[in-house]
């Protein structure tokens, strides 16, 4: 699959790099697995001066001699003897750029940690001493969000306050997708862009997979995702493990049951069987998986707490590949297969949910968006859109089958809600899966 979008990143990144002929610029990317990041660096670094290293997990002397060879053959650069410390090997590159501009990009930087936990310590010191008459463009990238936080915003970490430049890489929006679907199938339908958002949520490596292989429709999409070879049925397990370490366990079971509709707290603990509390929040604060769901316009620290899970991938993970490991390693995925396929109309009711506040969200027109429901619980709005300065909202009712849509109703639930959006002028809208196409 070819290289789509990435426009504003790739102007940020070519920014960074004028600003460097300067003095050295320290950018930090940092996105999930398989999102793009590296395929965006390679990219915005094609024609000019680079080196590019990937922090593997091996110890520090074998992973500095392999550095030197790919110094050597990037740049040209000559480093005698036996460097055993990145700390070392990294301060000889910053000399070098004190006569020669070029981008250094240290990809799975996190990984350092695990390797030498002083090597943050270590290049903190150089950078410090050459970073203004040196002309390195240094991008640090990595993947494991909770670990990049803590070493570049804890204010105990010695690179906290370092960094000029700091990048979020996202997943691809609705529209990119919509183009990439359109490239592969032009004939699409709105149930194979549904299917496509629900297994990948936008993620560039699990496109690419899907395309790749030629599965443009939903059937040969959810063939493809849960053939007995596939990547999606592992990914979920590699992509957490790392991040979750040995509390994996909990963490995965807090998941499964957010994906089967457990959301609140109490729901969630009375099958764990003690109070997940903390838990929760690390998923919230430190890994971003999960996010609060609370009425809209409620006031600040409410109680009326709903858990979601964010990532599209990973909620059909949960929901349909995580419980069912039996069924994979026995290689009985044609049995899951046909099971995601009886379950899948109602699974995709709540994903077309997602899919219409992500797709409200990217138009950049409204400030909050979110779900509404009365204290009582008897009535519940699927989408609210706020714009907080012009005081608009859009009010929407969400179903697969838009002859279960009705007007009348959605203005009747809506009635309590409107009391509370006093100011506000109402645009009532009625969506169904026919309207993900426009």
């Amino acid at each position: 699959m070819r290289f789509y979008n990435r426009e504003e990143e790739l102007v940020t990144l070519q920014k960074n790099w004028e600003q460097s002929t300067r003095q050295s610029v320290m950018t930090t990317l940092v996105g999930r697995r398989r999102t793009g990041k590296t395929s965006l660096l390679l990219k915005s670094v094609e024609g000019v001066r680079h080196l590019y290293l990937y922090v593997s997990k091996d110890n520090e002397q074998m992973l500095c001699k392999k550095f030197q060879e790919q110094a050597t053959a990037a740049l040209g650069i000559q480093i005698f003897g036996q460097t055993s410390s990145f700390g070392e090997l990294f301060e000889q590159l910053m000399r070098f750029g004190i006569d020669n501009h070029y981008t250094l990009i240290i990809d799975e930087f996190q990984n350092f940690l695990s390797i030498n936990k002083s090597i943050p310590s270590s290049i903190q010191d150089v950078w410090d001493r050459y970073k203004d008459r040196s002309r390195v463009n240094l991008i640090l990238c990595g993947s494991i969000y909770s670990m990049m936080k803590r070493i570049f915003e804890n204010g105990d970490e010695p690179l906290y306050g370092r960094r000029d430049s700091s990048m979020r890489l996202l997943p691809f929006s609705i529209a990119t997708l919509k183009q990439i679907l359109h490239d592969h199938n032009p004939e699409y339908v709105a149930e194979d862009l549904l299917c496509l958002y629900m297994l990948t949520g936008g993620v560039a490596k699990y496109v690419a997979l899907l395309m790749d292989a030629k599965a443009t429709t939903k059937n040969k999409m959810l063939r493809c995702a849960l053939a007995p070879d596939s990547p999606f049925l592992t990914e979920g397990t590699e992509l957490l493990v790392s991040e979750f370490g040995r509390d994996y366990g909990t963490y995965f079971s807090i998941l499964q049951l957010i994906a089967g509709g457990m959301t609140t707290q109490s729901e969630i603990d009375s099958v764990i069987g003690k109070n997940t509390g903390a838990y929760l929040s690390n998923l919230h604060e430190d890994y971003t998986f999960i996010s609060k769901n609370t009425p809209i316009l409620s006031k600040p620290g409410a109680r009326n707490i709903k858990w979601q899970i964010d990532d599209p991938f990973l909620r059909f993970w949960f929901r349909f590949v995580y419980p069912y490991q039996g069924l994979i390693e026995s290689n009985r995925t044609a049995l899951l297969l046909q099971y995601v396929s009886d379950n899948y109309t109602l699974f995709t009711g709540r994903t077309l949910e997602r899919f219409f506040h992500d797709q409200m969200m990217q138009t950049g027109r409204y400030t909050r968006i979110g779900n509404w429901w009365d204290k009582k619980g008897e009535h519940e709005i699927d989408l609210v859109a706020l714009n907080e300065f012009d005081k608009t909202c859009v009010i929407a009712e969400i179903k697969r089958n838009p002859k279960k849509l009705s007007l009348s109703d959605l203005k009747n639930k809506a009635s309590v809600f409107t009391a509370e959006a006093k100011g506000y002028t109402i645009e009532y809208r009625l969506l169904s899966i026919d309207d993900i196409l426009g």
